[in-house]
């Protein structure tokens, strides 16, 4: 594997650690603080060429159908007081499993191109 595809890993894994630590004060915080660290894992994994295509293409699917399950009726924006309280979060919760899903399917991509996948 590439080192920049390395080196992308491990800033993910780091930066999805991160959020899943920002959730301790989250209505829903057990959910988060899961989805986020199993992204973290997934991460680490992808860094150190030790997960399968399956895995990223199931959890970017996953996520990018969260993404238009929690998407708000009406979206206002992320900034808190912009609007409707519970818009703002459902926005934030979209986004949050859109980025991830992106980043799974940039997973997925590399690991099909590369042939190498080790699970």
């Amino acid at each position: 594997m590439k080192v920049i595809f390395k080196v992308t890993g491990f800033i993910f894994a780091v930066l999805f650690l991160i959020s899943a630590v920002l959730q301790y004060n989250d209505p829903d915080a057990f959910v988060w603080i899961v989805i986020w660290g199993v992204a973290a894992l997934v991460s680490f994994a992808f860094a150190l060429n030790r997960v399968s295509f399956v895995v990223t293409l199931i959890m970017g699917v996953l996520c990018f159908a969260g993404f238009f399950y929690l998407y708000p009726p009406k979206f206002e924006g992320f900034e808190i007081g912009a609007g409707d309280i519970v818009n703002i979060e459902l926005g934030r919760e979209a986004f949050g499993l859109l980025i991830i899903a992106i980043v799974m399917f940039i997973y997925t991509l590399r690991i099909r191109i590369s042939g190498k996948s080790k699970v």
